[in-house]
């Protein structure tokens, strides 16, 4: 569980500008703050992918949608920023989702090295995708998405806001899926 819980709103509402899995209109929208070199955001974004399909399954597509937002901890993880600029710098290339997903499971593994061969391995241009890195051309977005965290009360990844409300259960499939049930009725 988080201990920082001054906010409980989301005071940044999603928006397309977003990285949305599913509709803004569907019933239940979830926004999850994270860091890719934070291993609770790793566990926090499985338990949310096993959530998602389920609810898929039994609720219908539209019944979750998932956003994710840049949070890195620079103080505590030093590939952190890295990682989501070259989250962003494949998301310019349509790949965002795929980078997203190398990067929580190579948590281990995020220095620059590794970064290009992840980009390799998804097919991306590579001079263009290390241009973007090497001028920090995504940083605002990033920023942006930080500076929202903090605004709605986020100190510390991962944070997750359920319709809006901040979460503050137990991380497992039992409480988030049964949060999420009771936020859209």
């Amino acid at each position: 569980m988080n201990d920082d819980r001054s906010h409980s709103s989301l005071l940044v509402p999603p928006s397309t500008q977003d990285w949305i899995q599913g509709v803004l209109s569907a019933k239940v929208v979830l926004v999850m703050y994270g860091d890719y070199q934070c291993p609770r955001s790793a566990d926090v974004y499985k338990l949310i992918k096993v959530i998602r399909r389920q609810l898929t399954v039994s609720c219908g597509e539209n019944y979750l949608c998932f956003i994710f937002r840049h949070f890195p901890q620079t103080q505590i993880h030093s590939q952190a920023q890295r990682a989501a600029q070259a989250a962003q710098a494949a998301a310019a290339q349509g790949q965002f989702w795929q980078m997203h997903n190398i990067l929580f499971t190579h948590q281990q593994e995020l220095g620059n090295g590794y970064l290009v061969e992840y980009a390799n391995d998804l097919g991306l241009d590579i001079p263009q995708f290390l241009k973007e890195l090497s001028k920090q051309v995504h940083i605002d977005h990033i920023n942006e998405d930080i500076e929202g965290g903090i605004q709605s009360g986020v100190t510390t990844t991962p944070a997750l806001f359920i319709n809006g409300i901040r979460y503050t259960g137990h991380w497992n499939t039992t409480e988030l899926m049964a949060a999420m049930i009771a936020a859209s009725h």
